[in-house]
């Protein structure tokens, strides 16, 4: 046990840059408090404890403001940042070198006892704040969700999903493939655009590109000696200012 909470207070160092000692963790970090009083309820919970384990997540819960079911399943070095308002379902399972933000729901859309109704997730995912994983599915191992994210569907591996409902955004090059080693804050991809933004972007080049011909067009026309009607100045397509409201 002594180990693991070692082994958790390193990691919390690493990815937190504003963790200055082992001290200030180990007294000062909700999301440490909420893993280790998990593994006492877990363990209350396997051994045919099980009011015993709800307790103990419920005084988790009122201690930390994280509230992880004492059946889920939690990996190692799991970093939960600031914390509060993490809500963890009885079916959920949590790969190693995850790092969830407050305000996460890991929840289940079915009424069913016994089933499995909660999300799981690969080795080094990362949630951003605010974002519900609602589903039986799983997250792929390195799959990031952006802040405020809706989640009911099945994340690949290396994936980023942003937005509600979710949009998955998958590695497309080597540079992506770099950022998506990178650790990402609150699940923010270096350079990872919206694919919704992708396509607008895409849509504006084309119609540019279009106006462009028809202004050749209607000069070929001119200089053989037909008259066309010109665009006015007012009409003519800016894609600067459509790139713009767009981003």
């Amino acid at each position: 046990m002594f180990s693991r909470i070692r082994e958790d207070i390193a990691n919390i160092i690493v990815r937190d840059p504003a963790a200055r000692s082992e001290w200030e963790v180990i007294t000062c970090y909700p999301g440490l408090h909420a893993i280790v009083m998990q593994r006492w309820a877990n363990w209350f919970w396997r051994n045919d404890l099980k009011w015993l384990g709800r307790f103990t997540s419920h005084i988790a819960r009122w201690l930390t403001g994280i509230e992880i079911h004492p059946g889920a399943r939690i990996g190692r070095r799991v970093f939960i940042d600031h914390g509060f308002g993490v809500v963890i379902g009885e079916t959920a399972e949590v790969g190693d070198d995850c790092t969830i933000y407050q305000g996460v729901t890991l929840g289940g859309t079915s009424l069913s006892k016994g089933a499995k109704r909660h999300p799981t997730l690969g080795n080094g995912v990362i949630i951003g704040a605010g974002a519900q994983v609602l589903g039986a599915f799983t997250v792929g191992e390195g799959a990031k969700i952006g802040s405020n994210a809706v989640v009911v569907k099945e994340v690949p591996a290396g994936a980023t999903a942003v937005g509600n409902p979710a949009r998955i955004i998958l590695k497309d090059n080597a540079r992506d493939e770099a950022a998506a080693r990178m650790f990402a804050a609150y699940g923010v991809t270096p350079n990872g655009d919206d694919p919704l933004s992708k396509a607008l972007h895409g849509l504006i080049d084309n119609a540019a590109t279009q106006e462009h011909q028809i202004e050749r067009i209607l000069a070929a026309l001119k200089c053989a000696g037909i008259d066309c009607e010109t665009l006015l100045a007012t009409e003519k397509f800016d894609p600067e200012e459509m790139n713009k409201l767009v981003e």
